[in-house]
């Protein structure tokens, strides 16, 4: 394979594991490996692989149990099963259960390897298949934003402004700010917005990846490439192409990028004749990418390119009435799809203005989702709310002091992300949905704040 896959290898003959870890590292894999089902689950709610070569007969717990408990937590990673001769029916059953497939004892290494080579294709198919299916959802109206303090409406002012033109915009502001709302706005606001809206989560994707989702690639250009495949800027021909996240991108990605912001002209990965496009681009991040250009992290003419017009999405925080608006506005359209009739009650909206919301506006969503929920009656109360919000009501005004002063910017993401790791029970992949980010934005912040195990 071009790039080497996270594997983690579950059997429980020592011996077996030992020569078998080696050679997928000596593959260019990384392995980890763990001799029981309890231990196999415990180990990816800390960290999840790409792959899980599982054995199906296990002391205590059996594998097929173990897939079921994988496959209900952690959709994302294919699993191989690993099986002896007398367990060929059970090996075709855990297919049934969503294993991607198996292998007989003794494991020829290169059958391991051609099966783990067809597990990655399938997840970068699965990938693809939901970038496309966000890349061609409806852009939002106007009357989808709710509010009226200075900060949005000064926002909302730029955006009428700039929706109409061809400009390239950056749209910046903190994690759950809504500036994936905004880019749809501005493209439904433009020509194009009868064309493609296509959505690329930059830090979602290997560097590899990205650049055959961005830019195509010719049959045979790498390992799995059967066919020609066109890319994501081709699918947003004459629409508009977002870049989410954008700070993430590697500088490579960064020089194919610029090139096609000035020319409007790429090759596919591969390839040698020029794909010409007619694409708006929009780009977001929750980043200080100037700061990033000063330490050499971002192109400084990349950075000028894209910013040519720049948004910002004011945090909620600091929108004032548009959280009670906001709430309202939520319970609404929830009381809908639940077929209720709830209203939030005076204690529950003084407990939403005292909250400091660091999730923004998606955490004011998720908040209003699980209180419709819980609530029995017509009244939401402050105890329907959840516990970070009633907790944080009291010390919500003010940020916590350390030793004595104001937390910087670093320390509050620091006890943030500590929170959400404590809220999801260690599970990295849900505690970067609850934070509003990718998994791998959450490893490398974990890197940044010498968190990983």
């Amino acid at each position: 394979m071009k790039n080497g896959a996270s594997i983690l290898l579950v059997d429980d003959d020592s011996a077996f594991r030992h020569v078998m870890a080696n050679e997928l590292r000596r593959l260019g894999h990384e392995v980890a490996a763990a001799g029981s089902a309890e231990e196999a689950v415990a180990h990816l709610a800390g960290q999840e692989p790409e792959i899980v070569l599982l054995d199906l007969r296990l002391p205590g717990r059996d594998g097929l149990s173990a897939l079921k408990t994988i496959r209900a937590e952690h959709p994302a990673v294919e699993v191989i099963m690993l099986t002896g001769h007398g367990s060929i029916d059970t090996a075709i059953e855990s297919i049934r259960e969503g294993a991607f497939d198996y292998v007989t004892k003794p494991c020829p290494l290169d059958e391991i390897e051609i099966r783990v080579e067809r597990a990655m294709e399938r997840r970068a198919l699965r990938q693809r298949a939901s970038l496309l299916e966000r890349a061609l959802t409806p852009a939002v109206a106007s009357g989808s934003f709710v509010g009226d303090s200075p900060e949005f409406e000064r926002m909302m002012r730029l955006v009428k402004l700039v929706g109409p033109s061809d400009s390239t915009v950056l749209i910046t502001g903190e994690t759950g700010s809504g500036k994936e709302q905004v880019a749809k706005l501005i493209h439904s606001l433009s020509a194009r917005a009868k064309k493609p809206f296509v959505v690329v989560d930059c830090a979602a994707l290997q560097e590899s990846l990205l650049q055959s989702e961005l830019f195509g690639h010719e049959r045979g250009s790498f390992t799995g490439a059967e066919k020609t495949k066109p890319g994501l800027f081709e699918v947003a021909h004459e629409g508009t192409i977002f870049l989410d996240e954008i700070g993430e991108i590697s500088p490579a990605t960064q020089v194919n990028l610029l090139r096609v912001l000035d020319t409007s002209v790429f090759r596919h990965v591969g390839g040698t004749s020029e794909v010409r496009v007619n694409v708006r681009v929009l780009a977001a991040t929750n980043r200080d990418l100037r700061a990033m250009v000063s330490k050499g992290l971002f192109r400084e003419d990349l950075f000028y390119r894209i910013s040519t017009i720049t948004v910002e999405v004011p945090p909620l925080r600091e929108r004032g009435s548009d959280i009670e608006r906001l709430a309202c506005h939520f319970v609404e359209r929830l009381n809908e799809r639940y077929n209720s009739n709830k209203v939030l009650g005076v204690g529950a909206l003084e407990a939403l203005r005292r909250h400091r919301w660091p999730g923004n506006v998606r955490e004011l969503l998720h908040a209003m989702e699980a209180a419709v929920v819980v609530c029995e009656g017509d009244e939401i109360l402050a105890e329907h709310l959840p516990e970070s919000i009633r907790q944080g009501a009291t010390a919500g005004a003010k940020p916590p002091a350390c030793e004595g002063r104001l937390p910087t910017l670093m320390e509050l993401e620091l006890t943030h992300i500590r929170r959400a790791l404590e809220a999801s029970n260690g599970r990295r992949g849900q505690a970067a949905r609850l934070l509003g980010i990718s998994e791998r934005n959450l490893y490398r912040k974990l890197k940044e704040h010498r968190l990983e195990e």
